[in-house]
């Protein structure tokens, strides 16, 4: 009996332990604390969900201002440092809050700017309270001393150092989203890139080219008179030329690549007839000095076809290859 009085003594004590824990977290032991500005920020936040036009951008201001000063009060009363730095852990949570709102909007709360500018705004809050001396009440700018401007520095200078890499690995990951034909080059020189996914084997954008003018192009020539297949492939040049600049602008016209494609055609005589070469040549940077293209072949050749009159003339038949073939180098020139 007594051990279950016990128990029920020490449940009945950590709970109030608990609830002594919690409200003290929660109220205010004055009205000038942390706790004021984080209830004031709820309380600005609420009436700008309230609120319309310009009313509520600036009660939301304010209440930004609430929660980060606040955040860096609470933070600061009992710092606990960043491993191997003296930057308190609150200056990284009050940097990110300041980052949120200067770079943030409505739409994306957090954007890459929010990001690469965290560890600055972070290191400028931990060397900020460096050059005051003072309390709350009485308080001027001071020089740190010449040990302190030393860590300040090299502080600032290192999460500068850290923003300049996120900042490097945004502008690569945006290079790759715009221009996805890079994905298919090797960047084993590189001193700045490792790949981690497997190696894109063909230019997927080249491909999507190839496959669309290649319908095109069989729709024109296909059973059509030779004589007029023949006049087709001697201004084959101007012809494929503009259904690719067709081609690329409407279906590469999300990536800022589509500058970098260029499409032309190589025509060459066989005893048969003629092979027609489409190119979708990569204008852009490579690892190769001489770049690279795609190919897809179609072979032309005449037959004898019969019309309503009984009568046999020579049309064209042409039949392209499935797969577009990735050339390193130079196209061939033209004949």
């Amino acid at each position: 009996m007594n051990t279950l009085l016990k128990d029920v003594f020490g449940v009945f004590k950590f709970a109030e332990g608990l609830y002594a824990g919690i409200r003290k977290l929660l109220v205010p032991p004055k009205a000038y604390s942390w706790q004021t500005f984080i209830y004031l920020s709820v309380f600005s936040w609420v009436l700008s969900y309230c609120a319309t036009g310009y009313i509520k951008d600036i009660i939301a201001f304010f209440g930004w201002l609430f929660l980060i000063a606040g955040t860096a009060w609470y933070t600061t009363e009992d710092p606990l440092r960043v491993p191997g730095t003296f930057m308190p852990v609150g200056a990284v949570i009050t940097g990110f809050l300041v980052s949120v709102f200067a770079f943030g909007d409505q739409q994306d709360v957090i954007t890459p700017r929010t990001i690469v500018f965290w560890p600055t705004i972070s290191a400028l809050i931990t060397a900020i309270p460096e050059f005051i001396e003072g309390n709350d009440t009485d308080a001027k700018a001071r020089i740190p001393k010449p040990q302190d401007r030393q860590r300040i520095i090299i502080l600032v200078a290192s999460s500068m150092l850290l923003s300049c890499w996120i900042q490097f690995h945004f502008v690569t990951d945006n290079w790759l989203r715009q221009y996805p034909s890079l994905q298919a080059d090797t960047f084993k020189n590189s001193i700045f890139v490792a790949r981690t996914e497997e190696t894109v084997k063909i230019p997927k954008n080249g491909v999507v080219i190839l496959q669309r003018l290649q319908p095109i192009v069989v729709e024109q020539i296909a059973e059509r008179p030779w004589s007029e297949v023949e006049k087709w492939l001697l201004d084959a040049k101007q012809r494929v030329g503009n259904l690719g600049r067709e081609i690329i602008k409407k279906n590469l016209s999300k990536y800022e690549e589509k500058e970098l494609w260029r499409v032309e055609p190589r025509v060459t005589n066989t005893k048969s007839g003629y092979i027609l070469d489409l190119l979708s040549i990569w204008i852009g940077p490579s690892s190769n000095p001489r770049g690279y293209y795609l190919k897809k072949s179609c072979r032309i050749e005449p037959v004898a076809a019969a019309t309503n009159s009984e009568n046999k003339i020579t049309v064209a038949e042409i039949e392209c290859d499935r797969a577009s073939k990735l050339i390193p180098g130079s196209p061939p020139p033209q004949q």
